[in-house]
């Protein structure tokens, strides 16, 4: 099996990633190489992937390194095994989500039907980790899903709710769940499109699912808008602030680093104040709302 790599600065990433999902529509792999590089990966048999060893290209306008190497054909087990449940608290914990692929089982204090446990106030939440960024591995997806959950824990999470950068669906299919409707799902790759539809259906949650250039969108008017994006993106979004703006934003995918500059621009641009900033490791999400 040969495993092809390639890196790519982060201000860079969504250009190459679209490019390789079209490539690869059942999705690639993710690795965060340091602040500023992340590695996506696709596997496949030698006829499928050409071994190139070690060499520089472009995709579009990034400049890229591509890196392939032979690797053991169990990696689809060994790939399964890296894809683990995750459960998210809110702040106050008193409300969790668990996010999990689809061969775990559910947790015992959840119910199969699809709703919260009343007792451990507990959503269930099934996401295929094969078809599209967002699966609560990564820090950036749970430190938006705790923001979220913040706003249910303050009773804020009424009315209707549009995620812009959907991936895989994860944030607007908890926002389904936990209380907010109409969700609507936004992202440019039609496998992420795809992939939100299917795992919408697969967790009994109706979604509106569309595609857009979410370098150019304006975001429909919502009471509450969820945006797990890379810094660029949330900075051309804050130029393009919805009638009316939104009552909050959740805004995710940022460096550390990065969150203050971006929670101005939204600020500035979307008439809001920031409330809470939550961070794990290099990265940060950022909750803002209206005065």
């Amino acid at each position: 099996m040969i495993r092809l790599a390639v890196r790519v600065r982060r201000d860079q990433s969504e250009l190459v990633l679209a490019d390789l999902l079209a490539l690869a529509p059942t999705g690639v792999e993710e690795v965060d190489v340091d602040d500023c590089v992340v590695e996506y990966a696709i596997y496949g048999a030698p006829g499928e992937l050409a071994d190139v060893g070690a060499v520089r290209a472009a995709a579009g306008a990034a400049l890229v390194e591509v890196f392939t190497r032979e690797v053991a054909d169990d990696w689809g087990e060994r790939w399964r095994r890296f894809h683990r449940p995750v459960t998210v608290a809110g702040p106050a914990g008193r409300r969790r989500v668990h996010v999990r692929p689809p061969w775990a089982p559910p947790p015992p204090a959840s119910i199969r039907a699809g709703g919260a446990s009343p007792e451990a106030g507990l959503v269930d939440l099934v996401v295929d980790p094969a078809q599209a960024f967002g699966t609560g591995a990564h820090p950036t997806t749970r430190l938006c899903l705790e923001l979220l959950l913040a706003l249910v824990e303050e009773d804020q999470a009424r009315g209707s709710l549009c995620d812009v950068g959907s991936g895989s669906g994860v944030l607007a299919i908890a926002a389904a769940k936990l209380g907010w409707a109409p969700v609507v799902a936004i992202d440019h790759d039609p496998a992420a499109v795809a992939a939100t539809r299917e795992n919408a259906a697969a967790n009994g949650v109706t979604l509106e699912v569309r595609r857009g250039d979410l370098r150019a969108m304006t975001p429909p008017a919502a009471a509450t808008i969820s945006a797990n994006l890379v810094a660029p993106l949330l900075r051309e979004l804050a130029a393009r602030p919805p009638a009316p703006p939104p009552a909050a934003v959740v805004a995710g995918g940022l460096l550390a680093s990065e969150a203050p500059e971006v929670a101005r621009a939204l600020a500035r641009g979307w008439g809001l104040r920031e409330r809470l900033r939550l961070s794990e490791g290099d990265w940060a999400a950022v909750l803002l709302s209206g005065p």
